[in-house]
């Protein structure tokens, strides 16, 4: 994994990179924006991890820079202080695909950048967490090697819950995700399907916790 840091504190910046080596990544920094899209431009990156607080154009700049100038299509995880509610939706509006706000854990960190990787991977249809495997292209669904029944609906809820592994989602985002393929759908519906959804995945080794007054987050079992 190639990582890129983009941040301009030198001690944090040396945390990240020394922590991140540690687990076996190659790491370039970047300490402003205009660095990052030269580096980001020249090599191949497997993830950026992008501070918004720059001191030359902040890290939304650098991320329309990339995402509309450069059209690189690398993933993104954006890392601030910041924990505003509207910040993190103009990130992701913007092409971000995760957000971690600091100070954050060193192993939350490491792991949202290799699901990050394991997402954005093309040499593989499937997603793998615990003993769950889903096919993309079968819409097939198997645990331990066991395939197990599940609703177009079931599906696509388990399917939006996995690809955003580790992080909370909400109700209304899941409704969205099956209104891309499906007619209308309640929240009490939600409740409903994910309720079924745990019964199926009793033995796979992985649990979707409920986060109350904010909704769902799939794990693997520690």
């Amino acid at each position: 994994m190639h990582i890129l840091l983009v941040e301009d504190d030198p001690v944090l910046a040396e945390g990240i990179s020394q922590m991140l080596r540690e687990h076996g990544m190659l790491v370039d920094v970047a300490r402003n924006g205009k660095d990052a899209c030269f580096i980001s431009q020249e090599q191949k990156i497997s993830v950026m991890i992008l501070d918004i607080g720059l001191p030359d154009m902040d890290g939304f700049d650098v991320l329309h820079h990339i995402r509309k100038i450069q059209r690189n299509n690398f993933p993104v995880l954006m890392l601030t202080a910041r924990d505003a509610i509207l910040d993190r939706v103009k990130g992701f509006e913007m092409g971000a695909d995760d957000y971690l706000v600091k100070p954050f854990s060193t192993l939350e960190l490491v792991a949202r950048l290799k699901a990050l990787v394991r997402r954005s991977s093309p040499a593989s249809v499937g997603i793998r967490l615990g003993l769950l495997h889903l096919d993309s292209q079968t819409k097939r669904a198997a645990v331990d090697g066991q395939v197990i029944d599940l609703s177009a609906r079931e599906w696509t809820i388990l399917e939006y819950l996995l690809k955003n592994e580790n992080r909370v989602v909400s109700k209304q985002q899941i409704i969205d995700a099956i209104l891309l393929h499906d007619g209308d759908i309640s929240l009490n519906a939600i409740e409903v399907y994910v309720s079924r959804i745990r019964l199926k995945l009793n033995n796979a080794k992985v649990m979707i916790r409920t986060i109350r007054g904010f909704g769902y987050m799939l794990e693997e079992e520690k």
